[in-house]
């Protein structure tokens, strides 16, 4: 996200020595060993023979006189490197000294003592296995980042030329919060071309931080944590990953709480009665239709189309890194097949068309569950396995490639039409409490050439529709007294309402439902005037507010159109 490239790169213009070691008890260790600069403690050969003698040494090499000296260190991967460098070292210096076995103790004080308990045996006995060279590793351990930033290739068996490396470095995209942008982010990419010379990926996700529904950061005194372990065990862990990745939009935090992923939850059981309904109707172990393949229907013509547009827009959102956008694709495409499609489908069972219709059907179905199976990756693979005989694992299956040529604009345009009809009808009725048990006849008022040929080729899907309640459809020159009007592309209606409704009941529920819609306009018209309101209120505050707001003007003035039409009939 934009926002988060100013501190990447501001820490980057900006940078400043870096130390990397920190004294803590965990951690890699860093591997640097240290001994004694024996050659600066002043000692003579006097006698030109190459050899010390030995009551001389052992009082210029006192453990007081250790501790002052100078030290000398070696950077090692293990300890064999590292004897080998000290060996060396030793090697040019006067006996007994170039003798000394190198060995590792604790720290500066052991190795004092070491030496000179050594350089006291060795005067007794004169052999020179007794005498050792002690060294120490440096107690601090490396910087956590300074390990982590080496992940990429520590991963692969850096420092070793391995295929893993030669395979997977670089990556394409690492994914991580912004709160360690210049921590770890920043880091990595430093250390590999410190390293080897190369970037350790291309692109960098921040992803947002989750929070309460509230927007208070998760915390165990404040008591608002929410266990994913638990939310799992709850809900499902398909729900719980639709629910994240549909609150993912780039450069905001995710408001997570119970509620949503209880709906996302009733997202999965739809999977479950859509796969169930395929089943019912001999889907399950029929063809599946295939691209090119001549169709008459236009509902299959059409959902084919919502098929390849929902791919191509779920492509072009993940290319884009905008997963709350895939997966609100996918979750309105769902709804479509299962709310739109499988009730389209019911009619066609009975009718030429229902062969075309198993296949197009299980198709759409494969697709859907293909497409959902990166975010849902467990109940899709289930009802993969249970949906038809399949070759390999649904997380095998290739990704469609598919596209516009599989749309059919005037399918689309049919359907568009038959659903706005549908869908027109079932708000009003809903608005004006029509009980769904009582249907009523959709008078004509006027209508195109293409509506007409819409209706005539749909009008047994119209019908059927339980919410829409269309009783038959009848042409009339004017809308009787209190009906309500219903404009579609090419078409009027209207549907009358008397009879099917209490009008004095129903007015004055519309008229208490207005009132206390104007308590709740009100409030969220004062917080938006309110300027300490918006200078002082999170940006996705205001902006939750407003989107409120317009929420409730548009329910307001459908509820005012409602209350005017009863006031017609009364």
């Amino acid at each position: 996200p934009e926002q988060h490239k100013k501190v990447y790169f501001n820490w980057l213009e900006n940078i400043e020595p870096w130390c990397i070691s920190r004294q803590l008890w965990w951690g890699h260790q860093i591997p640097v060993w240290y001994g004694f600069d024996l050659a600066s403690h002043g000692f003579e050969d006097d006698e030109g023979d190459g050899a010390l003698d030995i009551v001389e040494l052992m009082r210029l090499l006192s453990a007081q006189t250790l501790l002052k000296g100078d030290e000398r260190h070696h950077a090692a991967a293990d300890f064999d490197t590292v004897d080998a460098q000290f060996s060396d070292v030793l090697a040019g210096l006067p006996t007994p000294l170039n003798h000394a076995r190198v060995v590792e103790v604790i720290d500066r004080h052991a190795a004092a003592e070491a030496l000179g308990e050594s350089l006291a045996e060795y005067n007794l006995s004169q052999d020179p296995t007794k005498l050792v060279y002690p060294i120490w590793r440096d107690p601090d351990v490396l910087d956590t980042w300074f390990s982590s930033g080496l992940w990429p290739i520590g991963t692969l068996g850096w420092p070793e030329n391995t295929d893993e490396l030669q395979k997977y470095f670089p990556t394409s995209v690492l994914v991580t919060g912004f709160d360690i942008i210049f921590f770890w982010v920043a880091r990595m990419m430093m250390m590999q071309y410190a390293t080897v010379n190369d970037r350790p990926f291309d692109t960098v996700y921040v992803h947002a931080l989750v929070r309460d529904e509230k927007g208070k950061k998760m915390s165990k005194s404040l008591g608002n944590v929410l266990d994913p372990l638990e939310l799992v065990d709850e809900f499902g862990a398909d729900a719980v990953r639709f629910t994240l990745t549909s609150m993912a939009a780039m450069g905001r935090d995710l408001k997570l709480s119970t509620q949503r992923i209880q709906g996302y939850r009733n997202f999965t059981t739809k999977l479950w009665n859509a796969s169930r309904f395929a089943e019912m109707n001999g889907v399950f172990g029929h063809a599946r239709w295939t691209p090119g393949e001549a169709l008459t229907a236009t509902a299959n013509k059409w959902i084919i189309g919502e098929v390849a547009k929902t791919r191509e827009a779920v492509d072009e959102a993940l290319k884009a890194f905008r997963f709350n956008d895939a997966a609100n694709t996918l979750y309105a495409f769902t709804y479509t097949y299962c709310d739109w499609y499988l009730e389209f489908s019911k009619p066609l069972f009975d009718t030429e068309s229902a062969e075309e219709t198993r296949k197009v059907m299980g198709w759409a179905l494969d697709q859907m569950l293909t497409m959902l199976h990166p975010i849902m990756p467990f109940i899709t693979e289930e009802l993969w396995s249970l949906s038809g005989d399949r070759d390999k694992m649904l997380i095998h299956a290739d990704w469609p490639t598919y596209g516009a040529e599989l749309v059919d604009d005037a399918a689309v345009t049919e359907m568009r039409w038959v659903r706005d009809v549908i869908e027109k009808v079932r708000r009003i009725r809903g608005e004006m409490n029509v009980p769904k048990s009582l249907k009523a006849p959709l008078l004509q008022l006027s209508c195109d050439e293409a509506g007409q040929k819409a209706w005539a080729q749909n009008e047994v899907i119209i019908l059927r529709d339980r919410e829409a309640g269309i009783e038959g459809l009848t042409p009339a020159d004017t809308a009787p007294k209190g009906a309500a009007t219903i404009a579609v592309e090419g078409a009027t209606f209207a549907l009358p309402l008397e009879g099917l409704i209490d009008v004095a009941a129903e007015t004055a529920r519309l008229e208490k439902s207005l009132q206390k819609l104007g308590k709740e306009l009100g409030g969220l018209r004062g917080r938006l005037k309110n300027p300490k309101f918006i200078e002082s209120a999170p940006e996705d505050v205001v902006a939750e507010t407003k989107e409120n707001l317009a929420a409730r003007e548009e329910e307001e003035s459908r509820l005012t159109e409602a209350l005017a039409r009863l006031k017609e009939v009364g």
